[in-house]
């Protein structure tokens, strides 16, 4: 039995690996280390979860504990960064597509949004789902939820309006 359920996680895990890790990383503002360890976090709390959410909706599950995850997270103070004296040089600008550069611009706008809302519009509008499911993911009322997600695109398109104004 122990078999099955460790096969049936693995087929799932090495099937939405990808998607799921794609959220985290929306959900973290783009810090890709944060998201991986945010994953890691939720698929654990996913195994010891299995068996009642195998046949039900193991994604669901993991949606909604990454999205509290995330929230819970971006609360805290430090994350063990240190400051050295010296950045990096910035990478070579190499051949990148006008979709490349305006997905990039949306998602470091989408870091400077609030985890709750960054949470909803991320769920709603990345991951296409319904408002009462993006309610359910985030511990929310559906007009939290749907409150949460008009104030983040709101604030989106002012973060967006004014990063293409020009500077005087």
């Amino acid at each position: 039995m122990g078999e099955l359920r460790a096969e049936a996680f693995d087929r799932f895990v090495a099937a939405r690996w990808s998607a799921l890790l794609h959220l985290a990383r929306l959900l973290t503002g783009g810090d890709r280390h944060r998201a991986e360890d945010l994953l890691q976090e939720a698929l654990v709390k996913l195994w010891f979860a299995w068996p009642r959410v195998a046949e039900q909706a193991p994604e669901a599950y993991v949606r909604r504990v990454l999205a509290r995850a995330a929230a819970r997270s971006a609360r805290r103070r430090w994350w063990g960064e240190h400051p050295v004296d010296q950045l990096p040089d910035p990478p070579e600008a190499g051949d990148e597509t006008a979709a490349v550069d305006e997905r990039t611009r949306l998602e470091a706008m989408l870091a400077l949004l609030p985890a709750r809302q960054r949470a909803a519009v991320v769920l709603r509008y990345y991951q296409d789902l319904p408002e009462r499911h993006v309610a359910e993911a985030l511990g929310c009322p559906v007009g939290t939820a749907r409150s949460l997600t008009a104030r983040g695109v709101a604030r989106l398109r002012q973060l967006l309006a004014e990063a293409t104004e020009p500077v005087e």
